[in-house]
């Protein structure tokens, strides 16, 4: 059995589906694994940047207007996953492989999603959190404006264009 604290050695990551894997096993470039249980789980690590789910500029913003109370300088990636984490808490596992300094990244979340769906739940979940924003802002033409836009935002076009434009066809996403 292996010992806590002694890098690469551990019992494996138990993923939603019952299966285990080592989480030190994926390397930064997959998004997206086909697991033994047949289906595709998506993947997501503390150093891809959370414009891989939203446009930089809503990015900038959500920095700008978000603060955060942890060991993160800004909002980002692992603040958007702790979301998903509350919000489907048997559908994430995650493990921290900050000891292992041979990966090059120190948080590992896996969904039971695969990559396409687990985009349109942050997605959703950032609205989610900027209509909560918005509502405090104590501005009614705002707020007003935000919820027209809302009412006309169709979730599964924008995240469809959105993977196009960033390539997100294969482990190696990048922007056009």
């Amino acid at each position: 059995m292996a010992e806590p604290g002694i890098p690469g050695e551990s019992d494996g990551l138990e993923l939603p589906c019952g299966e285990t894997v080592e989480p030190t096993d994926f390397d930064i470039g997959m998004r997206e694994f086909r697991c033994a249980c047949g289906d595709s789980h998506a993947i997501v690590m503390d150093v891809h940047p959370l414009a891989r789910f939203v446009p930089e500029f809503l990015v900038d913003t959500l920095r700008e207007t978000v603060t955060t109370d942890d060991d993160f300088e800004e909002f980002g990636t692992p603040h958007a996953m702790a979301m998903v984490g509350e919000e489907f808490p048997e559908k994430l596992a995650s493990a921290d492989c900050s000891t292992e300094g041979s990966v090059g990244y120190a948080l590992l979340w896996v969904s039971a999603f695969d990559a396409r769906r687990l985009h349109e739940i942050v997605v959703e979940l950032l609205l989610e959190l900027m209509d909560h924003a918005i509502s405090h802002a104590e501005n009614d033409a705002i707020e007003a404006e935000f919820e027209q836009y809302m009412a006309e935002f169709d979730l599964e076009t924008f995240v469809e264009l959105y993977r196009k434009e960033r390539e997100f066809e294969d482990e190696h996403d990048s922007a056009i």
